[in-house]
């Protein structure tokens, strides 16, 4: 009798067992989507979200403070605040119970709530002793002061600034102008942020779209570093010499390239590699594209990060990034004279601040390309390092022999040639400027790029001023974008 018994047993614990595996299987298998897409739960998983004490965004200083969270009075128990309004925007993104996460925000989430492996003992042990819950602190590679320079220097301006350490890819500046308040979208004002997202989305410049790492623009004479690079890479060295006509006859089209103003370059019939940078000779790196093919020049710009089409994306970065773009060689092939403006930095070529930034420390780097971060370490609940990044080496897209080369052909620039805005007494600057065309009627971008001091840098600067800036149609890479990137290199060697 007693055996009959324990068999029911059985038998209804079994039942219960398996109707409880039916009902967890239906409620996270068959259930979930609309389990989740359910307004009510989907608002205790906001409530639930936002009782967790975020943990702070610093700058590298670990004084200066990017994003924080704030205790309130209302259902969402904490509120994401941004003390520096918009100068940070693009490293921190924002962090919205309406429009998500973006930037570090986004991709540090895990550590900033305390889900990371590296936080888990810290989270359980809130939760053990009834704590609030917090996330752990992600300190950024911004230098504050560096920063602040960028967004002085740039001013109203469109345009963006990045500054880079090339020795470790640490970005110490990022800035693009115009920027946000992450502020209104973290308000927990549903309508309130409702309406900022609609206003910064029908603005036509963009602001939530960083000029400074999310959008490209045809770079100009700026690309000629990696056009001399693919010179000397190919044994084309800085006092090879070239014609020197007053304009390009391009193969297959009755179509020329003309230098600045339609002038001749200095220097004679024939000038060397050297000063045709020095005084950015188009027609001359016109024949040095030329001359080393579309599949040389491909190979090099892809080398420094530059990609072939929208399908690759090969520098690792902390927040989105657009690399580069340089067509696949097979672009070329019944497109001849795209090769002599591509080399000039005109045709399907386009860039970004970061990118040509990343262009400037590798040459400025002997060679070696760092892959760019935005964080260099993590804390955890009690102001520990849980994880530092380390500096990481990407590639080496030139010799450094060619390096050197090409960096004293960089200083030439600046000290005899068109980037004579960016000198600083008592400092060798090696940069170079740009100018692109990019459309009929419109003012030109103005480019700059450069590393400091020369024989051992300590940053390298990436600027573009939008369609003239202050200066309209009269706007150069030398006149505008120069000057905004010294002050960003004074900030940085102070």
């Amino acid at each position: 009798m007693i055996d009959g018994q324990i068999r029911k047993l059985a038998g209804a614990l079994l039942v219960l067992f398996l109707a409880l595996f039916a009902q967890i299987n239906y409620v996270q298998v068959f259930a979930a989507d609309e389990l989740a897409n359910d307004s009510a739960n989907a608002k205790r998983q906001t409530i639930a979200e936002y009782a967790i004490d975020r943990g702070s965004i610093v700058a590298a200083d670990e004084r200066t403070i990017l994003a924080t969270s704030r205790r309130t009075s209302g259902e969402l128990k904490y509120q994401r605040r941004y003390p520096q309004g918009p100068l940070y925007a693009t490293v921190t993104g924002f962090y919205s119970f309406v429009y998500g996460k973006t930037g570090l925000e986004n991709s540090y989430d895990g550590y900033l709530t305390g889900d990371a492996p590296e936080l888990l003992a810290q989270t359980l042990a809130d939760q053990i002793l009834g704590r609030p819950r917090r996330g752990g602190t992600v300190v950024s590679t911004i230098d504050p002061e560096i920063q602040r320079a960028a967004a002085s220097a740039l001013g109203s301006q469109p345009g963006a600034v990045v500054a880079i350490e090339p020795s470790t890819g640490y970005v110490r500046a990022l800035y693009a102008n115009p920027t946000y308040d992450p502020n209104e979208l973290s308000s927990q004002d549903e309508q309130a942020v409702r309406t900022a997202w609609e206003r910064l989305n029908e603005d036509p410049d963009k602001p939530l779209v960083s000029r400074a790492v999310a959008e490209l623009f045809p770079p100009g004479s700026t690309f000629k570093v990696v056009t001399a690079a693919t010179a000397l890479e190919s044994g084309r060295g800085p006092d090879s010499t070239w014609p020197n006509p007053n304009e390009l006859d391009l193969p297959d089209t009755t179509a020329t390239i003309e230098n600045f103003g339609g002038s001749t370059c200095p220097g004679g019939s024939r000038i060397t590699l050297a000063q045709a940078l020095t005084v950015s000779c188009n027609v001359v790196f016109g024949e040095v594209g030329l001359a080393v093919g579309p599949d040389r020049l491909a190979e090099q710009a892809h080398s420094f990060g530059f990609r072939p089409d929208d399908s690759t994306n090969p520098i690792p970065f902390d927040i989105r990034f657009e690399e580069g773009i340089f067509p696949d060689p097979s672009y070329f092939a019944d497109r001849a004279p795209a090769v002599a403006i591509s080399a000039i930095g005109q045709d399907q070529v386009s860039a970004n601040p970061m990118q040509m930034a990343l262009v400037a420390s590798a040459v400025g780097n002997r060679g070696v390309l760092m892959q760019p971060r935005l964080v260099q370490e993590i804390r955890d609940q009690n102001g520990q390092v849980v994880r530092t990044l380390d500096p990481e080496e990407w590639g080496r897209p030139m010799s450094a022999q060619s390096a050197a080369q090409l960096t004293a052909m960089m200083v030439s620039v600046v000290d005899n040639g068109t980037g004579g805005g960016a000198q600083i007494p008592g400092i060798q600057v090696a940069g170079k400027t740009g100018t692109a065309q990019h459309g009929d009627g419109e003012d030109p971008h103005a480019w700059f790029v450069c590393f400091a001091p020369a024989q051992n840098p300590e940053i390298a600067v990436a600027v573009v001023v939008l369609n003239g800036g202050d200066l309209g149609s009269e706007a150069t890479g030398g006149a505008l974008a120069a000057p905004i990137a010294r002050a960003v290199v004074e900030a940085a060697l102070r």
